[in-house]
């Protein structure tokens, strides 16, 4: 049986979210230059996607940029951003055909003024579809959102819009990049890292964690599939007690 066959259409998770690793290890395994892994990622992003939307899932979110990407070597932020630009461009009807809208979060001022527009024009067209909504983090680091987020409620504050005590959760989220979309439930990473690398730190709180040994390229809507299908198999309890456990253990 396949993992898709597997899957239970009502407990799908709302909202995945997938740090997309290991496109140098895999170039590299291959003898080619790291651009040439950022080229075949391209690919697993293009299935993925088609996957999420084919299951239902309604937000899914991608790490594709890092604020720390950008110490990597110039000719290589260069060439990221040039194959950012032509895969949004081409991407753009396949997003239109499929009923999916696009939504990008970040420092996007950072980001070089041809990837901006381009991006922000694939948004506004994709802006009314409804199946699915694709968020590219680009030019993000959660520590980066936090800190804004926090100069944002300082500023209310001062200007007297906001009193201290009013200050809580729900305020605190509203600021955030993300405060159009529900929080992640899964979060997904490829390479067999074991580790978050400043992605979404107060949106996954209380998200499932998977981990796979696949390199990013290599990775397929089945692999999706795969892990959600280990999402719906934990007893998911918020910090709470499972009653039926809990009566279990005291019979």
């Amino acid at each position: 049986m396949s993992f898709k066959d597997q899957i239970i259409a009502e407990k799908l998770p709302l909202h995945v979210a997938i740090i997309m690793d290991g496109n140098g290890r895999w170039a590299k395994k291959q003898g080619k230059i790291r651009t040439f892994g950022h080229k075949g990622g391209v690919l697993a992003v293009r299935d993925t996607v088609e996957g999420a939307a084919e299951l239902g899932v309604k937000f899914l979110s991608l790490y594709a940029f890092s604020t720390e990407n950008w110490k990597r070597p110039r000719w290589e932020v260069d060439a990221l951003m040039e194959l950012l630009v032509d895969t949004i461009s081409k991407e753009t009807k396949t997003l239109m055909d499929n009923n999916i809208s696009l939504q990008a979060i970040g420092d996007m001022d950072s980001l070089p003024p041809k990837c901006r527009r381009q991006l922000q024009d694939t948004i506004n067209i994709t802006s009314a579809n409804t199946r699915m909504t694709l968020i590219l983090a680009l030019s993000y680091s959660s520590r980066w959102e936090i800190v804004n987020a926090t100069r944002k409620i300082a500023s209310q504050v001062a200007s007297g819009q906001l009193k201290p005590e009013e200050i809580d959760d729900e305020v605190f989220a509203k600021q955030l990049c993300t405060s159009f979309c529900p929080d992640p439930e899964l979060l997904i990473r490829t390479s067999g890292e074991h580790r978050i690398s400043n992605f979404m730190l107060w949106q996954i709180a209380y998200a499932e964690l998977f981990f796979t040994e696949k390199l990013w390229p290599d990775f397929r809507r089945e692999d999706l599939f795969e892990a959600i299908v280990d999402f719906q198999k934990r007893d998911r309890r918020y910090g709470m007690v499972n009653e039926k456990q809990s009566d279990d253990q005291h019979a």
